[in-house]
């Protein structure tokens, strides 16, 4: 009987402790280049999520710089602000709607994105539009004249991605996997024990129970 539990009982712990091992289907690897897409709204109209190519995406865990072309949205006139909105990585984390073209600046537009991760996982994303620094405009002036030509389309935005590491959230998450799987292992070992035990503790309680009823030899008290 034992022996038939202890077959069935260890599949099953390995089935139980199985899933903490397996590679996450969406972990990513420093270099890999990260799968992001991109949604333009103009008045009341929007498009429909467009993937962008490798060169404009981020790369994981690397800091860059890339000049992203902002295609003219339909009926474009100038007279209104153009949004364009994100989703980023395979999890499709969504960057709301960030204003690109007329957002009541004179400076030429640079949209910040940065990126939280920890080990092979991307955590987060969070992104704003700024000014984009002097320095920029100075050794690509082109930007600047492009961005202002009401007849120059694709208009071409700077994106920086930053990556920011969290390793606290990986130990976190190993401390509790580790925890959880322990327990769950003593908690399969115990029953494997008590079942082996079992006929033993029987057998005790038995010849116990039978020592117990037997008459014992009378002894004279010597006085």
């Amino acid at each position: 009987m034992a022996a038939a539990t202890a077959k069935l009982l260890l599949p099953l712990s390995f089935l139980l402790l199985l899933p903490s091992f397996l590679p996450n289907a969406a972990a990513y690897r420093p270099g890999d280049i990260v799968p992001m897409s991109r949604m333009g709204q103009y008045h009341s109209s929007r498009t429909v999520w467009h993937d962008l190519i490798g060169r404009h995406c981020p790369i994981f865990a690397v800091n860059r710089e890339v000049l992203m072309p902002i295609p003219k949205p339909t009926g474009f006139t100038g007279a209104d602000a153009y949004k364009i909105s994100f989703q980023v990585g395979r999890e499709k984390f969504l960057i709301p709607w960030l204003i690109v073209v007329n957002r009541k600046s004179t400076e030429v537009p640079m949209i910040e994105v940065g990126l939280r991760y920890s080990g092979s996982d991307l955590h987060g994303v969070t992104a704003k539009v700024v000014d984009m620094p002097h320095h920029y405009v100075e050794i690509h002036p082109e930007i600047r004249k492009q961005f202002w030509d009401p007849e120059h389309w694709p208009k071409h935005v700077l994106v920086r991605y930053t990556w920011k590491e969290h390793s606290e959230i990986d130990v976190t998450s190993g401390f509790f996997v580790l925890f959880g799987s322990g327990l769950m292992l003593s908690f399969i070992l115990s029953i494997y024990v008590l079942q082996s035990s079992r006929d033993k503790l029987e057998r005790f309680v038995r010849e116990t129970v039978v020592e117990s009823n037997m008459p014992g030899e009378v002894v004279a008290k010597v006085e």
